[in-house]
């Protein structure tokens, strides 16, 4: 816990600290769906490989929940952010989309899940009318959007037809644990994330009860009002990556591809 609040406190100086007079730095977040050092220990490495290969000072920083990281993209304090399609779209005339990313499940795609407990009665959807639901935050796409579109088609409106809980930090283990010890009837979770509270939780107690819609993988954007030297010298650094590169392993990803805003319109 030492080491964890040292690096949270050491990221958090990064942030507010006034740069450099002499070198600008650039930092570089991910969307915080996942404890604090988990989001420190995939964005890490990708910004050292950035800054060695851009000549840049790219540094990490991490933030609290959505909305925060949201704000300081908004207020033009994040050079580089790595998020989901639905937070790219509320920021993207502040920053534009450089690359895709593309994992092992789906592509340049991912989709939610809605979970719930191996013997809870919920059989179907419309087992989930008036049923508590933890969701990461109304701002996540596989923690929300994909499942909740997945609902609607069923016919449920998940804002009015379900008791809807936004997971406490906006993160996946929270919704995972918050079903687990029956705080929520069901969860929306990305895909990725079924087993990361495997650890905690015993083993076959989580079950998926419907797979949410495709959405647009996460993209790595940039502010707008940098040189396009320096976003062509970043965008060619991504897409230099090799599938198996350590910076990939670590973002849990297989590669980059281009991407441009126009790409996320179906999600507008």
């Amino acid at each position: 816990m030492r080491h964890l609040l040292t690096l949270m406190a050491f990221a958090y100086l990064l942030f507010v600290l006034p740069q450099s007079a002499t070198a600008e730095v650039y930092p570089i977040a991910m969307l915080p769906l996942h404890a604090p050092e988990e989001v420190l220990g995939r964005i890490t490495p990708l910004a050292a490989y950035l800054s060695a290969q851009t000549g840049m000072d790219i540094r990490a920083v991490i933030h609290r929940n959505y909305g925060d990281y949201e704000n300081r993209a908004l207020s033009g304090d994040l050079a580089l952010g790595y998020q989901n399609p639905s937070v790219y779209i509320r920021i993207s005339h502040v920053h534009e989309a450089l690359a895709i990313a593309e994992d092992t499940i789906g592509g340049t795609r991912f989709r939610g899940l809605i979970i719930t407990t191996t013997d809870s009665p919920i059989q179907t959807l419309s087992d989930l009318k008036g049923k508590r639901i933890s969701i990461v935050g109304r701002t996540s796409t596989g923690g929300y959007l994909s499942p909740s579109l997945t609902l609607r088609k069923a016919g449920l409106d998940p804002e009015k037809d379900c008791r809807i809980m936004e997971a406490a930090d906006n993160t996946q283990e929270n919704v995972i644990f918050s079903v687990h010890i029956g705080e929520a009837d069901a969860g929306f979770i990305r895909e990725s994330a079924l087993h990361m509270a495997n650890t905690y939780i015993p083993p076959g107690r989580i079950r998926v009860l419907a797979e949410g819609e495709w959405i647009p993988n996460y993209c790595l954007s940039v502010r707008r009002d940098l040189p396009e030297a320096a976003k062509q010298s970043i965008r060619k650094a991504l897409l230099a990556l090799e599938p198996g590169h350590p910076v990939l392993q670590s973002l849990h990803i297989l590669r980059w591809h281009p991407a441009e805003d126009a790409d996320f319109d179906g999600i507008r």
